[in-house]
């Protein structure tokens, strides 16, 4: 994903099916970049069967004329001819020790750094290509197929099309392949068979679809003797690419050249046009100086960018024009497995081409039905009576807010007016954030993230934190709270000996500040009660973490104490129902499928988003339980929930939410989340809670002279800078982090893939720097980002 250069065009070169002719076509565009005295380059990564009958060994017999130019090699070599796969388990048998075959990031790094080596070697203008084996779905060493082994690596493909009884198919399900998993197919070629004659109608199939198709003759039958063969073909290919440099093969090699180049302007015009035309979400477009502030991503695989950065064509030594960049926002939160997940782009094929979009009401699709029962089992079990379906977290929340509201006003049987209505307030805390439309802010306080309409309609306490503060886990009270301590001036500390037992709520019930807790809110919320300007009909939280107010640690004992005073009987004869906005924090994100079992209360509405299509496109859920449900359940149309989206329960969203949950619910039982649960361990005893970052990190770098406290819970790391302008408008954690956006090259293979040096996109809240993993990050990467945090906020 990080192979573009200018100077080196590089093209794979996949089979529609084993012999097509493959090895026969490549020899003759590597002959016809030679003959136009361009330094070629040929790569077969995994070769199998007799040496004398390689590909990269024809390769050399027949590279013309110009053979000097040429550089043929191979990575891995070996004797049977049969599949890679089965080869490197034979080569391991026969040798009689067991020796595993390269995994997929080492074969992908094999092939990265050959290709970064070959492009240091040369200055003027050079070709490669890299060639495959067998069909595109042929395994590699791995067992794994080759359209996904080969994928992180992202180069621009020729498929070589079948030109055999059959080989339409073939070529057609193999050019529909390589576009599901995202590759640039820039060219087909296949063999001029005048029987079956393919090529006419692969022609004119792929004109419509903007694809180039090259027919060349075929080459002669092979024949048994060595020199006589010899002889033979290479009069076949000196015909084919002949001397003149005229003829469909130069055609071809020239289309390449031309995509190559049409793919760079097209790149570099980018951040032109895109300042040009695009308003972007939460950009001060004032503040974007220059083009070079615009960030080009060409592609994406698992946790990294792969972004465009016309600067290294500046350096003495030839780079890549593409970068890795790791992508430590998961995207605004919404990645679970990484990007462009070969299963969830499948997913959302095979539901577009079933259903395409479907409207929903008094309707149902399986995709849909499978959704909402496996999250009434989820994270709705032992509450949850219905599904609503909407089309992301801030329209989940607007759902959520319609349903509180009216279910207050059935349940507490009182007779309001129009206007008492409209009035109807909330009850939250401070620093939530619910989403952008009008009536997710008027849940929240006024703040950066509301407009000129919004007004206000609640109370929001001030919520004590949890963080690890100069290495000791603590809650801190806020002023109001601070009475405990007898300072109403000051932030008082309780300090854990573990972050275990901070969210060991159930034990924490019956400690001193659980008492406090619920004394202040009950006198506070009594005064409001009291207060007739606004009648409290809801309690809505984002349950442990408030992400966008500045990724706030909320004492989880502080917010259980809620729930229960709004369910106590002597305070609400109607209890207010309860809204968990798990938008950002629900379905593992916090190493926890929801947050009810660990408060050990369940709401009554709650909201599930992001995490949930696997970061490939928008859906969300909205869980309520059948006290709310039967608050709109009559026989008028007017009681209904009058509430609706053009693609609500769309089926290609809730067929990749089901392929997510199905692949996390199989992360949920890895060795790997079962590693880092023993991290977080207390001395081996069980936890509640534990995180995909290392706990002696978050420890050290939280007695740092500039580091006001650190945190973390599953995938997410927070580290909140000291600097006396805190807030959303401070740019302290943006400045000081800038140096990351940069690649570090130390000399050491990175966990980038195809192991390149990788910059760090990120995102800041004010004074507060976040990270944030996939749930399939590997923990190399998640070491690495930990070590360029250390060197950086140490310097």
């Amino acid at each position: 994903m990080t192979h573009l250069y200018k100077h080196l065009r590089v093209h794979q070169v996949f089979g529609a099916n084993t012999d097509v002719g493959k090895t026969i076509i490549t020899t003759a565009l590597v002959r016809a970049s030679a003959l136009n005295n361009n330094r070629v380059f040929y790569l077969k990564p995994v070769s199998t069967g007799a040496p004398q009958d390689a590909d990269d060994e024809h390769i050399k017999r027949h590279a013309g004329p110009q053979k000097h130019l040429v550089d043929a090699h191979c990575l891995f070599r070996y004797g049977d001819p049969v599949s890679p796969h089965l080869a490197a388990k034979i080569a391991s048998e026969t040798q009689g020790v067991k020796i595993s075959a390269p995994s997929d990031e080492t074969f992908v790094r094999s092939v990265a750094e050959h290709i970064r080596k070959r492009a240091k070697a040369v200055s003027l203008p050079a070709h490669m290509y890299v060639e495959t084996a067998g069909g595109v779905h042929s395994p590699t060493l791995s067992g794994t197929t080759q359209l996904d082994s080969y994928r992180p690596l992202f180069l621009p493909t020729i498929l070589i099309g079948d030109s055999k009884l059959g080989g339409i198919s073939s070529t057609i399900s193999s050019f529909e392949s390589l576009l599901l998993r995202g590759y640039i197919v820039d060219a087909i070629l296949l063999f001029r068979d005048e029987y079956y004659r393919n090529f006419e109608y692969l022609t004119q199939y792929f004109a419509e679809r903007g694809t180039r198709v090259t027919a060349l003759d075929p080459p002669p039958p092979r024949i048994d003797d060595a020199a006589e063969d010899f002889a033979k073909t290479e009069k076949y290919y000196s015909n084919l690419v002949p001397d003149s440099l005229q003829g469909d093969i130069f055609t071809a090699v020239e289309h390449l050249d031309t995509c190559h180049a049409r793919r760079i302007q097209e790149l570099d015009s980018m951040p032109r046009r895109t300042l040009d035309a695009i308003w972007w979400p939460f950009v001060q477009h004032g503040l974007v100086k220059n083009e070079k502030d615009v960030n080009v991503i060409d592609s994406a695989w698992s946790d990294f960018f792969s972004v465009y950065d016309a600067s290294s064509e500046n350096t003495s030594q030839p780079t890549s024009l593409l970068q890795p960049q790791l992508d430590s926002s998961a995207s605004w939160w919404t990645q679970a497995v990484g990007h462009a997940h070969p299963a969830l782009a499948l997913a959302a094929a095979n539901a577009a081409g079933r259903y395409g979009h479907v409207m929903f009401p008094q309707a149902t699709h399986l995709p849909a039905l499978k959704l909402a029962e496996r999250l009434l089992q989820g994270p709705g079990k032992g509450w949850a009576s219905r599904a609503f379906f909407s089309d992301n977290g801030s329209t989940g929340m607007e759902v959520a807010l319609k349903m509180a509201l009216r279910s207050f006003i059935v349940s507490s049987g009182l007779e309001l007016s129009s206007a008492e209505k409209k009035s109807l307030g909330v009850i939250g805390l401070r620093g939530s954030y619910h989403g952008d439309t009008i009536g997710t802010m008027d849940a929240c306080e006024e703040g950066v993230y509301t407009c000129e309409w919004h007004e206000a309609k609640g109370y929001w306490f001030e919520p004590p934190t949890v963080s690890i503060r100069q290495g000791q886990v603590a809650v801190t009270l806020p002023p109001a709270l601070s009475s405990l301590t007898g300072d109403q001036q000051h932030q008082a500390v309780e300090s854990f000996e573990t972050l275990s037992l901070v969210y060991d709520v159930e034990q924490r019930l019956t400690s001193p500040l659980a008492k406090h807790y619920r004394h202040y809110l009950e006198k506070n919320i009594c005064n409001l009660q009291a207060d007739n300007s606004r009648k409290l009909a809801a309690l809505v939280l984002e349950p442990i973490v408030m992400g966008a107010g500045g990724m706030i640690f909320v004492d989880p004992l502080f917010q259980r104490i809620m729930v229960d005073v709004v369910r106590d009987p002597t305070l609400f004869p109607a209890a207010l129902p309860v809204i968990f906005d798990e938008v950002f924090v629900g379905l593992y994100r916090l190493g926890f499928e929801s947050a009810g079992p660990l408060l050990g209360v369940n709401p009554d509405i709650s909201v599930n988003a992001k995490i949930l299509t696997g970061g490939i496109l928008p859906l969300a859920v909205t869980l309520a339980s059948d006290h709310i449900f039967q608050a709109f359940n009559s026989e008028s149309k007017v009681d209904a929930l009058l509430h609706g989206h053009s693609y609500t329960a769309h089926a290609i969203g809730c067929q990749v939410a089901n392929a997510t949950l199905d692949m996390v619910g199989e992360l949920a039982k890895s060795n790997q989340w079962a590693t880092a649960t023993r991290k977080w361990a207390p001395e081996g005893a069980p936890s509640k809670v534990w995180s995909f970052w290392d706990p002696d990190f978050i420890t050290s770098i939280s007695r740092l002279d500039i580091v006001d406290e650190a945190m973390a819970l599953g995938t997410v790391l927070a580290i909140k800078f000291k600097d006396d302008a805190a807030g959303y408008a401070s740019h302290s954690a943006q400045a000081l982090l800038q140096s990351m956006r940069l690649p570090l090259d130390d000399g050491s293979t990175s966990p980038a893939p195809g192991g390149a040096p990788f910059g760090v996109h990120y995102r800041t809240l004010g004074n507060v720097a976040y990270f944030m993993s996939s749930l399939n990050t590997s923990r190399a990467t998640i070491e690495a980002l930990e070590d360029r945090l250390w060197r950086l906020v140490c310097s």
